[in-house]
């Protein structure tokens, strides 16, 4: 079941910018974090001693502030990541709340990096970081609409075919005859968000579902 959402609404639901929840998610792995970490460190230092030999000039406050912005950019990095994600989809017109089913489930690795490293013999190894993935194939009475996929985690384990399922959808077109992405989703029966990525407002939603759903299926 699709139901249109009404001007104003999908700005209730994604906000501008980012949450903690968009925060943490947009922050990435640890590997992700030190080298924002690193960045953050010699740009910011190499800034601020060039604002030290700047000191009787007119520019060294503009370099001071530079200099305190770059070493605060492993914070404002992942916040300003996250409001672009956010604005994508913001920007978006065609987006429906959708109620539907788990029409199929089944997982598969993904590689998420790779490097080379010397073995014992010296030789360059190419290694692969893999990760377990979860795909659910989603679609309602009137068939497959689209899937989701996200890292796999031991919560997951509870996901079963069947189960319902409802998210945001956008399409390219008013009719939604295709699925041009879909937002993170939420499990009622079993009381779980799943996604890669908490675009949702997750109470806001909760309350849009039990409001907009009960209303589509009291007047149809």
């Amino acid at each position: 079941m699709l139901v249109k959402l009404k001007p104003g609404e999908l700005e209730r639901l994604i906000p501008a910018v980012a949450t903690g929840n968009q925060f943490n998610a947009a922050l990435g792995n640890p590997r992700k974090i030190l080298q924002r970490i690193i960045i953050s460190s010699i740009c910011g230092v190499i800034t601020l001693l060039i604002s030290q030999s700047q000191v009787s000039s007119q520019f060294y406050s503009l370099w001071l502030i530079l200099g305190v912005v770059l070493l605060l950019y492993i914070l404002w990095g992942p916040i300003l990541e996250a409001s672009r994600q956010n604005s994508k989809l913001r920007g978006l017109k065609n987006v429906a709340l959708f109620e539907g089913q788990i029409i199929d489930l089944y997982t598969q690795e993904k590689i998420e990096n790779s490097h080379e490293q010397a073995n014992k013999l010296g030789e360059l190894e190419l290694v692969e970081n893999r990760r377990t993935w979860l795909f659910l194939d989603i679609g309602d009475e009137d068939g497959y609409l689209t899937q989701l996929n996200f890292p796999l985690e031991s919560k997951h384990q509870i996901i079963r075919e069947g189960a319902k399922i409802r998210c945001l959808v956008f399409s390219q077109d008013r009719d939604f005859n295709s699925v041009f992405t879909t937002t993170d989703a939420w499990l009622p029966r079993e009381k779980m968000w799943v996604g890669e990525y908490p675009f949702l407002l997750r109470p806001a939603f909760e309350e849009l579902c039990f409001y907009r759903i009960t209303d589509k299926l009291y007047t149809d």
